[in-house]
């Protein structure tokens, strides 16, 4: 992993929303070369949203080295390379008895979106055991009164109206022993104030997680979530300017921003039964050593 001497990143900025893996200098680490699978979903099928890229590209790899069938949505048309990128290293990860990933472009702000990525899944591996709710996306405004109606609007679709129309339309084809992961933020509980919006959706992640695993106790679904501090992904050259980037992660105690595959064995670990079975309601943090209330 990235040390304290080289926590430094060039700067860089991407002109585009969601932002693409393949131009990032240097490449997020996907992968810790040294994991050791053991089969901890060998015969589940995941579905990863935002797989594509950054924390969700990593926790689609260690799900596939671990046994699991994934499919992930993606954005098409600006994510079309990180999908195919991110494909072709599910097929070199995939075990022999999982069955082939997919990719499934979907705007999942939009509930019909969403009903038709379920169906889509569950028409090709018949159930779902792992739900990750992980696309988000940010705006940097310093302001509120710089956050347009229509900026907010789809912010909360992307980042938290998803989260209710894909489990809605899941549930049904998942059964007891089911998992479901949502990525919240540090910023849910630390506050942002360049991020008003993205936070304030981060916030409502964690009640949703909280309720939810409530709701679903009682049919041995659990519902769990992780809420990772600064981490090298598209999303940041995407959302800060150039200059930002180079201190990215420079404020938590560890002095640097986190990588992907530091953060994807917090999704195995919740995703795997015979790991987390007595865990429902909770939030997992790697944030760098940030102090945090839950």
């Amino acid at each position: 992993m990235t040390n304290n001497n080289e926590s430094k990143f060039p700067p860089q900025s991407q002109k585009t929303q969601p932002g693409k893996e393949h131009i990032m200098e240097p490449l997020p680490q996907t992968i810790n070369p040294v994991h050791k699978p053991s089969n901890k979903l060998r015969g589940k099928v995941a579905l990863v949203t935002g797989g594509d890229s950054g924390i969700g590209r990593a926790v689609c790899l260690i799900f596939a080295k671990e046994g699991a069938t994934v499919t992930f949505t993606y954005v098409k048309g600006v994510e079309d390379r990180d999908k195919d990128d991110t494909l072709k290293m599910l097929l070199e990860a995939k075990t022999s008895d999982a069955q082939e990933p997919l990719a499934i472009a979907a705007d999942i702000g939009y509930d019909e979106d969403c009903k038709q990525v379920v169906e889509f899944v569950v028409k090709e591996y018949g159930h779902i055991d792992i739900l990750v709710n992980n696309a988000a996306e940010q705006h940097l405004k310093n302001s509120i009164e710089d956050i347009t109606e229509q900026q907010l609007e789809r912010v909360f679709r992307t980042n938290i109206f998803s989260h209710f129309f894909l489990v809605r339309h899941a549930l049904k084809h998942m059964k007891e022993g089911s998992s479901i992961i949502n990525s919240t933020s540090v910023n849910a509980y630390t506050g942002k104030a360049e991020t008003l919006d993205y936070t304030s959706t981060k916030g409502a992640i964690v009640a949703f997680t909280r309720g939810l695993a409530q709701q679903l106790v009682n049919r041995g679904i659990r519902v769990n979530a992780v809420a990772p501090g600064p981490v090298w992904t598209p999303v940041q050259p995407a959302t800060m300017p150039a200059e930002m980037i180079q201190n990215l992660g420079s404020d938590v105690p560890m002095k640097r921003a986190g990588q992907p595959c530091e953060i994807a064995p917090c999704y195995l670990f919740l995703a795997s039964l015979q790991d987390s079975s007595y865990f429902t309601g909770q939030v997992l943090h790697p944030n760098g050593g940030m102090i945090v209330n839950a």
